[in-house]
Parts: C-alpha cells; sequence; structure tokens
C-alpha cells in the first residue's frame, strides 16, 4: 500500500490548525492553572499538539516521495525499451502510464493528460517536477529536457541515468545504514539522562523512610521536580531534532523522534519521580 500524496494547501491547514489547536490549550491553561505546575503540562501537551500532525504529514510525504525516487529507475528502463522499438517519447511516457510504478504511475498519467490537452512535452515535464519536488526528479527532468531540445537518441541519455539514480539511491541507504548507530546513541543518551535524575532525585531531594534530606536543601523537592521536568522535555526535543538531521538530512525529519522522546520522558518522570 502506497502513501498518499500530501499536497501544500494541506500541510499548511494541518499546520495553521495546529497552532490554534496549541494556542488554546495554552490559553485554557493559563486562565485555570498560572504559576503552578499543572500549567507546565498544559503548555508540554500544547507543544505535542502543536507537532504531532504536522510531524504525521511531513512522514506520510517523505514516505511519497520516497517512493517516487525508488520507482524513477524502473521508468527509465521502460522508457529506453519503448524508444528502442522506434516510439517518441511522449508515446514511451505513455506506454508507461500503463504500468505500475507505485505513485509514480498516477503522476505520469496526469502529465499524459497535460500533453492530450494541447501542453508541451517539456511543459508537462516541469509541472511534473514542481509537483513532485524531490532533488533527484528536479535533477533527471533538467537533463530529459536538454536531451529532447538537442534531439536525436534521446533513449541514449536514459539508460546512464536510471544508473545514476540508482547508485544514488543505493548510497541514501548506506548512509541511512550508517547513521543509524549514531541516532541509537541519541536514545541512549537521552535514557541515561533520565536515570540519572531519577537517581539525583531519589537519592538526594526526598526523604528516606523519615530521614531527613542530605545537606541543606536550596530548592523544594516540588520544585526541583519541575525543574527536572523542563531539563527533560528540552533536551527530548532538541535531541530528536539532532537525530533526524543526521539521520534524514533535515531537521523536520527529527521531529518524530523529539515527540517519542518527550513522551517518554513526561511517562518516566510521572512513574518514577
Amino acid at each position: 500500500m502506497h502513501m498518499p500524496k500530501v499536497g501544500k494547501s494541506v500541510k499548511q491547514i494541518v499546520w495553521v490548525s495546529s497552532a490554534i489547536l496549541a494556542i488554546s490549550i495554552t490559553v485554557f491553561g493559563f486562565l485555570v492553572a498560572w504559576g503552578t505546575a499543572v500549567f507546565d503540562e498544559f503548555v508540554f501537551f500544547a507543544v505535542i499538539a502543536a507537532f504531532t500532525p504536522p510531524t504525521i504529514i511531513n512522514y506520510i510525504d517523505y514516505r511519497w516521495k520516497r517512493a517516487i525516487d525508488e520507482h524513477l529507475p524502473d521508468l527509465f528502463r521502460s522508457i529506453v525499451q519503448a524508444q528502442e522499438t522506434g516510439m517518441t517519447l511522449p508515446r514511451a511516457l505513455e506506454e508507461a502510464a500503463k504500468r505500475d510504478f507505485g505513485p509514480l504511475t498516477a503522476e505520469l498519467r496526469r502529465m499524459n493528460a497535460q500533453i492530450s490537452w494541447g501542453m508541451t512535452l517539456e511543459e508537462a515535464l516541469i509541472a511534473f517536477a514542481k509537483r513532485v519536488n524531490t532533488v533527484l526528479v528536479q535533477r533527471t527532468i533538467l537533463l530529459i529536457i536538454e536531451a529532447n531540445r538537442s534531439g536525436g537518441h534521446v533513449e541514449k541519455v536514459f539508460d546512464p541515468m536510471g544508473k545514476f539514480v540508482q547508485s544514488t539511491l543505493i548510497l541514501r541507504k548506506e548512509r541511512q545504514n550508517r547513521t543509524r548507530p549514531y541516532i541509537a546513541i541519541i536514545y541512549v543518551a537521552f535514557f541515561v539522562f533520565l536515570f540519572t535524575i531519577v537517581l539525583l532525585f531519589k537519592s538526594f531531594f526526598v526523604e528516606i523512610q523519615g530521614l531527613p534530606m542530605l545537606g541543606t536543601a536550596v530548592m523544594a523537592p516540588a520544585e526541583i521536580k519541575r525543574l527536572f521536568s523542563h531539563m527533560t522535555a528540552i533536551q527530548g526535543f532538541f535531541g530528536g531534532l539532532v537525530a533526524g538531521k543526521m539521520g534524514e538530512g533535515t531537521v523536520s525529519a527529527g521531529l518524530k523522534h523529539s515527540l517519542v522522546m518527550m513522551v517518554c520522558g513526561y511517562i518516566a518522570l510521572k512513574l518514577f519521580l
């Protein structure tokens, strides 16, 4: 099952709706619990509400674009085979649209429909590149347009281009595999941070079987717990962004890691503090 395409307008609606929901939660918390630890929880859930829907949308869009890129080599091989039989490039694209290239098939059919309505091949290819908007598609479409302008045997361009895309996808997977241990290190460091916080709080900042706290308490245990919760949320949020940048090359891809670590931190502090 392929992920659906997410339009730009849908992304904007989701971001605006999430922001409105987060602001509403924060304002409500301000009215009913300002100055207490409960207000912090309102802010925490406001942040979760603000980033969870956009994160889901971004992930769906990422999976859709990745599926487009992964089917490009198959498309180019199909075009080469069609043109070797004497077909023109528009005819080869029309035949390719009859095959299953995942989400790329729907885009090919849309491109063929635009050509049949009177749009030139070059205009249809540019529109296709704008709709898909991946790095590989942007690069390959420019090469196809230039090859088509120059005339001659256009099929000779598609064969090396398919190999280039295939090697790029292999390198991308190798990069993800190599950075995966570093993402795991970020998660391990976060959970070690949580364990250290719980251990410190249990050992030094609470009374144990009626015994007084060690030394002179600079802050009340409730204030210390509140400080630790702030530290955990900040650590989880920015640690997740770093994991996304290392693993997938974009900060926005790290939002899912941020949400996971923030929720895990919140649950851990609720259970053990």
